[in-house]
């Protein structure tokens, strides 16, 4: 009995110091709620509603208009920059005649790649749609400066006129950089063919400005009030946009995935708060998932903004049937754009190659249409060709320009849309963010570039 006794002691003191064993259900990363939450969104995924009259589609069509509004009406309204607002013979204005385009590449793409980068970074300024408003309202305010300009005598002021143009295009192109990268994150969370709506939206934007253009060209008694109708076309455009993306949040399917995204993020563990290690780690990760796809858009806008508009708005007609008025707003800028839109159409119904060979494709571009377009009939403002002209016909460099825009559209979009299904959908939108930025990193390097490629033509002697 003593023996007895002191066993039963002994116990007590020893239970005093063990661990208790913890009984759980047997998961081990996920407990019972996110388990739950992680459940209700994979419901949620299953029966998504639909998108009743294509509402959400369109406003994300309407929103990719509205991102590249900036630089297409820039770029559009070359004559009127060049011939008419710069029209000098006195340095230094000579020069920002003769270079405007490649000066405005630069004013564009190096603060649009700046601020993309400061948002995929540090998604400044709050929430998305505190960016995106922001965004929109300053680029309406500067267009309004841009067409108050165009009503204005600035004959004896033309470089200071260039300065503040180039100030104009630095922030416009800023809120346009935080306005894509937002953008394109928001349509990450949604089906892939809404990412394509933004891609597809971009070259509509060029096309309708392209057509604004020649409308203005053939309608306006002169250059100064084609203009003037020019950017307030933009400006009205913008608005559209602006009011469109209040309707978004009201949408039941947009509100639908948005649910989604936030059950599956909510269901993620959180050691702590986020330091910038674990934003780097996430960013590592969703990188190595989506790294052929980064490549591919970056190398898609290389090749394509090496070539237009520096490189093909200064390629002259030989003996086509047209004004040389018309010749690069019809072959340059509208050939383009519309293209480009129809090769974003195609991949609604066509996707090859799938995410595996899709860089072949890709690749192949710069071996095609770079040589091509620099042996046909490209002449820069005030220089003379080392390289002979060994395509000397229009339809050749017609059809080529229409190929040139077609592939740009098609394999942007394709990888567009395939990259943020590489992924969780927890991580979608970083992936969405990341695209944009090597898509504007894309248009960066391609449009510093083609000066490369106007020294070749000048400097190569054959």
């Amino acid at each position: 009995m003593i023996l007895v006794y002191q066993y039963f002691c002994i116990a007590e003191e020893l239970e005093k110091f063990l661990t208790p064993v913890k009984l759980d259900p047997g998961l081990e990363t996920v407990d019972d709620e996110d388990f739950r939450k992680l459940q209700k969104a994979e419901e949620l995924e299953k029966n998504p509603p639909n998108d009743r009259f294509r509402l959400v589609y369109l406003i994300m069509v309407i929103h990719g208009i509205g991102i590249l509004m900036p630089w297409n009406m820039f770029i559009n309204a070359k004559d009127y920059f060049e011939n008419y607002k710069l029209n000098s013979t006195v340095s230094p204005v000579k020069e920002y005649q003769k270079n405007f385009l490649y000066y405005v590449g630069l004013a564009s793409q190096i603060p649009n790649v700046f601020m993309s980068l400061v948002n995929f970074c540090c998604q400044c300024g709050g929430s998305a749609s505190v960016r995106i408003v922001i965004s929109l309202l300053v680029m309406v305010i500067i267009f309004i400066v841009t067409a108050s300009l165009a009503m204005i005598d600035s004959s004896d002021w033309q470089s200071v006129f260039f300065i503040v143009t180039m100030i104009s295009v630095v922030i416009l192109n800023m809120a346009a950089g935080v306005y894509q990268n937002s953008m394109y994150g928001l349509a990450a969370i949604l089906p892939m063919k809404y990412t394509n709506a933004i891609v597809f939206g971009n070259n509509f934007s060029g096309t309708l400005i392209a057509v604004i253009n020649i409308i203005s060209i053939s309608g306006a008694p002169n250059i100064r009030t084609a203009a003037i109708y020019y950017f307030v076309a933009a400006i009205v455009i913008l608005l559209v946009a602006f009011d469109a993306y209040f309707i978004l949040p009201l949408t039941k399917f947009y509100r639908h995935f948005c649910t989604i995204v936030e059950l599956k993020q909510a269901a993620i563990t959180e050691k702590g708060d986020e330091t910038c290690l674990t934003g780097l780690k996430r960013y590592w990760f969703v990188f190595k998932k989506i790294w052929v796809m980064v490549f591919c858009v970056w190398f898609v806008f290389f090749v394509t903004l090496a070539l237009f508009p520096a490189i093909q708005s200064d390629i002259r007609r030989i003996n086509f049937p047209i004004s040389d008025a018309y010749w690069a707003p019809i072959f340059c800028f509208l050939n383009f754009n519309f293209f480009a839109m129809l090769g974003n159409f195609v991949t609604e119904f066509i996707k090859f190659p799938g995410p595996r060979f899709v860089w072949i494709p890709v690749l192949l571009r710069v071996l095609i249409f770079i040589p091509i377009f620099l042996l046909c009939n490209y002449l820069p403002r005030g220089t003379i060709r080392g390289i002979p002209v060994y395509i000397p016909n229009d339809y050749v460099y017609i059809v080529t320009a229409a190929l040139m825009a077609f592939t740009s559209g098609y394999y942007s979009s394709l990888v567009m849309m395939y990259a943020p299904k590489l992924v969780a959908p927890e991580y979608a939108g970083t992936a969405g963010m990341m695209m944009a930025l090597f898509l504007v990193l894309g248009i960066s390097c391609g449009v510093n570039f083609s000066i490369v490629l106007t020294m070749i033509v000048e400097k190569i002697q054959i």
